[in-house]
């Protein structure tokens, strides 16, 4: 899936519009796995740019979106996930927006998958 790799590959403003034509053409209920996906995307590239709000708000969104897709879904270890973005949503919380900074979130997170996309 494109929008993975780019979040892989730390593309996160690119993972954004790719993830978000996806999620906007999808039909519930899988439609909120690419949403939580999408959300933990976009809270990092919050905290690429410095906005440790924006950064925290929208990983606690995306981890919360993610939950009922555990353990996996569609061949994504979604509770992998939801325990590598919540370790760095807690790792965030413990810098805070003065210390943000000494964490690369660009590629801090990697999507993995329970079988070949």
């Amino acid at each position: 899936m494109r929008g993975v790799e780019q979040l892989n590959a730390g593309e996160l403003f690119e993972q954004h519009e790719t993830l978000e034509t996806l999620w906007r053409a999808t039909d519930a209920p899988v439609r909120g796995l690419y949403h939580g996906i999408l959300q933990v995307g976009v809270g990092l590239y919050h905290w690429s740019r410095g906005n440790h709000h924006g950064a925290s708000v929208l990983l606690a969104e995306g981890i919360d979106r993610l939950r009922p897709f555990t353990p996996a879904c569609h061949g994504i270890d979604v509770a992998a996930l939801i325990a590598d973005a919540t370790t760095l949503r807690e790792e965030l919380a413990r810098l805070g927006p003065e210390r943000m900074s000494e964490k690369e979130a660009r590629r801090a997170l990697r999507v993995r998958w329970t079988s070949p996309p």
